[in-house]
């Protein structure tokens, strides 16, 4: 294994090539047979697990309960929403025909011309047009709403350039669908749950991350108002990692969704959408691991803490064993994830490296003269420290060390985004400022067209206009024309 670490390639040499050595060395994921698609490991689903049942349980306690809709989107309904279809039209995969039949050469199987779908089906790039189609036999009075759905399935987007995690033909994800019988109550629900999902980043994944609206060009199809999280890599790059939609009503105009009000009138319902995919894996690894392998935070790590034996004889492991099996029991009771790793095929040393690799947050190694002395040596992953303790209340010191290390890891992340946000006045600072990476503030008239061109000459683009951020009105740094506050740019994913 250490063999191995040290075939990663290093973050400062290629950081797209380190980012796929480390998912594959880590045993996340791998390509698979199928073109832009991606196995996903024991391993990574393990993480990948956590992060749902923290974010399902984010979602029942703001009311929303799970449900399941159809893979398969009949076509006409993708195009009932002009933007909608415009925006999701390149990327969707389309089932024609739906049977084969061996070929009359003994060549194998094609398809059965004869068997053709009397209309063709889209397989789910998004689920606004089948879920709205849906609501629609769900909603006839405004004592049907609010209807507060999410659902957990996979997505087919028919990407061209693909890389594990963070672009791939086929994901996983979660999409909320939520209707609601006024406005005000619609915006509310899309911002309540981008702050849900900032809250989860920062708090689940470590991630600090700037909540904003995007603009115009970057929002959802269909959507009036797309709020956005946004992640800054190790790299200088921003990666968008949670999107919340307000739809206003135009799905429910597409599908004629309405509902007789309080004063007994008829009115189109409200609505958003929002979601984020297993393009959180990849914010979780490029925001904090190094060149020796992952960096997990002890919330998302599938093993919490693992403990290695050093010993020459049987005996010698069995009192080891017995000397830590206390320490296993207590630990397990305060919901510790801890494995005692006896293997004897694999030396210490391998061990260390293997676990160092995978991202453990805590390491405990202990042998025969630690016994003697009733201590443990313990290794923290996000410092690559050592330190030997007592091994009596290791227990209260491995929780409060994990505890230690979320924030740390979290800090770290946050001192790096702090340290790589700068603010510039012209168009000349802004394009000697964007090669170097990082967020940029800077004021921007507001048109689309200015947006293009900057994206255009810099390959930079508006990540969000921060919720947070300041109200100063100015002058854009392109064109000079008035600018009502400062928008945040990057290079992204």
């Amino acid at each position: 294994m250490a063999k191995e670490i040290k075939e990663l390639t290093p973050r400062s040499e290629s950081y797209s090539q380190w980012y796929q050595d480390l998912v594959t060395k880590a045993d996340l994921a791998e390509n698979s047979a199928v073109r832009g698609c991606m196995v996903i490991k024991p391993y990574g689903y393990a993480i990948w697990e956590k992060m749902q049942q923290e974010l399902d349980r984010r979602f029942k306690e703001t009311g929303h309960v799970n449900a399941y809709f159809p893979l398969f989107i009949p076509k006409s309904y993708l195009s009932r929403e002009a933007d909608h279809v415009e925006g999701f039209a390149k990327e969707c995969a389309v089932v024609t025909h739906y049977r084969l039949k061996n070929a009359p050469d003994g060549s194998g199987v094609i398809v059965d011309p004869e068997a053709k779908l009397e209309e063709e089906l889209i397989v789910r790039p998004t689920s606004e047009t089948i879920i709205w189609s849906t609501y629609k036999d769900w909603i006839q009075s405004y004592r049907d709403l609010p209807i507060l759905c999410n659902q957990w399935a996979n997505v087919v987007r028919w990407e061209m350039r693909t890389r594990l995690f963070l672009r791939t033909a086929e994901f996983l994800w979660q999409e909320g669908h939520t209707a609601h019988e006024t406005e005000a109550e619609a915006v509310e629900e899309a911002r309540k749950m981008l702050h849900v999902y900032a809250d989860f980043a920062e708090k689940v994944l470590a991630v600090p991350v700037i909540c904003g609206v995007k603009s115009e060009t970057e929002r959802f199809a269909g959507a009036i108002d797309t709020y956005t999280i946004e992640a800054l890599m190790q790299d200088g790059k921003a990666l968008q990692s949670g999107t919340s939609h307000f739809l206003g009503q135009n799905f429910a105009k597409a599908f004629d969704v309405q509902f007789l009000n309080k004063e007994g009138k008829r009115e189109y319902v409200w609505a958003t959408s929002w979601g984020v995919s297993t393009r959180l894996m990849g914010a979780l690894i490029m925001s904090h691991s190094d060149d020796n392998g992952l960096v997990l935070p002890p919330t998302l790590a599938p093993l919490q803490v693992v403990v290695v034996p050093i010993y020459k004889t049987d005996e010698n492991l069995k009192e080891i064993h017995d000397k830590i099996a206390p320490v296993l029991g207590e630990c397990r009771k305060r919901g510790i994830s801890i494995k005692f790793d006896d293997s004897n095929n694999k030396k210490p040393g391998w061990k260390f490296a293997e676990y160092e690799l995978k991202g453990v947050p805590v390491r405990l190694a202990i042998g025969a003269r630690d016994l003697e002395q009733g201590t443990v040596e313990v290794a923290r992953r996000d410092t690559l420290t050592k330190e030997t303790v007592p091994l009596e209340g290791i227990c209260d010191h491995i929780e409060q060390l994990l505890k230690d290390i979320q924030e740390n890891i979290y800090q770290k992340a946050l001192n790096y985004r702090e340290a790589n946000t700068r603010t510039v006045e012209t168009y000349e600072e802004f394009k000697t400022e964007i090669e170097k990476g990082g967020f940029i503030l800077a004021h921007w008239d507001g048109t689309p067209e200015t947006e293009a061109r900057i994206k255009e000459e810099t390959k930079a683009t508006i990540r969000c206009i921060p919720l947070n951020g300041d109200p100063t009105p100015g002058v854009c740094m392109v064109t000079g024309k008035p600018s009502k506050c400062r928008v945040l740019f990057a290079r992204a994913y």
